[in-house]
């Protein structure tokens, strides 16, 4: 897909169409089949990380050893992410998700019969590793493959706005299966067996994850022989503009592991740990919702500017977490987070794709996605083990540190935008 300057959405003098209209062309764009099925392929990838660390610290009874394993994961999602996305560029996102599926639902099972065996350490975290290897890009593939079929099939002003409403559903779709795919790990470990979670996810990969690659929408979004351009360099996947949004994206991953974690040892100290997935839903039902509005925010508003007011309120509930004493008010400073981080992810996406080179679309949105891994797997290991060693007030300092990272991103992006206009 053919990517367009980052001034399209940034600085469009364009007026914006109607929300009715513009939400109509989004829905038209893929058919209604495609959202539902989107969001349920989804939570596969949403419970990996947790779900790991759940069976490896019961079946093994480390703590250290569940983060470490959980760790490995992430780190076969870092390493192989961005190849999953560069073949779904050249060979398209059926095959690959089919592929991927499979390959990931054999890994998943495979880790549950390994961590309850009598094999050496050395063989789970192999095991992890080749679960974060094959895991299916479901996130990145359903935004490449949605934008391409809006930016095919609108145009005029309505296009730019009709772009940034598609980047509006699926950051509140990430939104949601971020939210409540750990709390879905932690309802199933709960009523059966901390390898329930795994094994539903085993399950859930193998039927939503194809049905999403079996969609139409998957050939839909192809361009067509007329259509087809020469990639860009792989170089351009580094530069430095994309490399700063994404570092941006890094740091909300920190903020997921980090206040997840920190909330899970919160509520271990007044008597409620198993209620922390439904606490953390305050910040992501708040995040969704303001993730969809952010669909409707006017072009003047650019998103250089959005990046760092939302980043702001993101940064109060930080501090309202670390003084917060009681459940309620821990509540209230998740929702306020929660305002912050919904757009803040429309934001950062809309300006990855954006920067996107031409014909590696799938490839830089896999990248995005993998972004969120690298931040969230090693924060939510440090700031357990900060919790264990030293206390939650510790650990709660480590939401603060996630945020001056997306702060220092979006001021370092603001200072890249005002240099290219100088």
């Amino acid at each position: 897909m053919t990517t367009r300057s980052a001034t399209l959405l940034d600085e469009s003098p364009q007026a914006p169409a109607e929300p009715p209209s513009v939400a109509r062309a989004v829905f038209d764009s893929a058919g209604p089949s495609f959202f539902p099925l989107a969001l349920v392929a989804r939570f596969p990838y949403a419970m990996t990380v947790v779900g790991v660390l759940t069976l490896v610290v019961a079946a093994r009874g480390s703590i250290s050893l569940g983060g470490l394993t959980s760790a490995t994961a992430g780190v076969g999602m870092a390493v192989f992410g961005p190849l999953i996305g560069a073949a779904a560029d050249r060979w398209g996102q059926r095959r690959v998700l089919l592929a991927t599926g499979v390959a990931t639902s054999a890994a998943l099972t495979a880790l549950v019969v390994l961590a309850y065996s009598p094999l050496p350490p050395a063989a789970v975290l192999v095991a992890a590793f080749l679960v974060g290897a094959t895991t299916p890009q479901v996130p990145p593939m359903s935004r490449s493959r949605l934008v391409g079929l809006v930016t095919r099939r609108t145009s005029g002003g309505t296009r730019p706005k009709a772009v940034n409403a598609a980047m509006a559903y699926e950051s509140a779709a990430d939104e949601m299966t971020f939210v409540f795919g750990p709390t879905l790990v932690g309802v199933l470990a709960a009523a059966f067996s901390p390898a329930a979670p795994i094994i539903a996810a085993a399950a859930l990969t193998l039927v939503a994850v194809c049905l999403f690659a079996l969609h139409p929408s998957a050939t839909a979004a192809q361009p067509t022989a007329e259509e087809r351009v020469t990639p860009d360099p792989v170089s351009d996947l580094f530069r430095p503009s994309l490399l700063v949004v994404l570092l941006g994206i890094v740091g909300i991953g920190l903020f997921f592991g980090s206040v997840l974690t920190s909330l899970t040892s919160f509520m271990a100290d007044h008597g409620d740990a198993e209620q922390a997935g439904l606490v953390y839903g305050a910040m992501g039902l708040g995040s969704a919702v303001c993730a969809l509005l952010a669909g409707m925010l006017p072009p003047a508003f650019a998103l250089r500017d959005r990046w760092l007011v939302f980043a702001a309120l993101a940064l109060t509930g930080a501090i309202g977490l670390n003084l917060a004493t009681s459940v309620p008010v821990v509540a209230l400073a998740l929702a306020v987070a929660g305002t912050g981080v919904g757009p803040l992810l429309v934001t950062l996406y809309t300006l990855v794709s954006d920067l996107a080179p031409v014909g590696r679309n799938a490839t830089v949105m896999t990248m995005a996605s993998t972004a969120i891994v690298i931040g969230q797997a090693p924060a939510s290991s440090l700031t357990g083990y900060l919790a264990e060693d030293s206390g939650t007030a510790t650990a709660l300092v480590m939401p603060l540190v996630a945020v001056a990272v997306i702060v220092s991103a979006g001021l370092l992006n603001r200072f890249r935008s005002a240099t290219a206009r100088a």
